[in-house]
């Protein structure tokens, strides 16, 4: 059998951030001391940014004013493409006032224990998305396909 054509598609900025909107977490990519670091987040889209809950430590320190990236995927139509959107920016602390009064209504809730009283937001620089079907959702295709033959 041959192999399905499954080119990726890339996403235009409005798919992207209706996917980021429905995403449950994403992935922080910063440098910690030269070496580049990956840490799991919960967050929300506000505005068109990013905001984060987290603790006074190694996200809001070495994030803080720094180029960041921020990644996020997942599956639509039961599996059958694969999405991922990646954000370029830079994150800083929320600090006025008002803004962070604002923020603290945000439907964005700490993960796990402990104070996470640090809110931060990205604003993106650059937005960029792909979808594509993976090789085993193409597999399984074929596989029907030739059952219903």
């Amino acid at each position: 059998m041959e192999a399905e054509n499954t080119p990726t598609e890339i996403l235009p900025a409005h798919e992207c951030w209706k996917l980021l909107r429905d995403a449950p977490f994403g992935r922080l990519a910063l440098c910690v001391q030269g070496i580049p670091g990956i840490f799991p987040v919960n967050f929300v889209v506000d505005h068109g940014t990013i905001v984060f809950r987290t603790s006074e430590g190694t996200k809001s320190r070495f994030s803080e004013k720094a180029p960041v990236a921020f990644e996020t995927d997942g599956f639509v139509d039961g599996g059958a493409r694969v999405w991922s959107v990646i954000v370029h920016g830079q994150a800083t602390t929320i600090n006025q006032t008002s803004e962070l009064l604002d923020t603290v209504h945000l439907p964005l809730h700490p993960w796990e224990m402990g104070r996470k009283d640090r809110f931060m937001r990205l604003v993106p620089e650059t937005i960029t998305g792909r979808s594509f079907a993976p090789l085993y959702a193409s597999a399984n295709r074929q596989e029907a396909r030739a059952r219903d033959e």
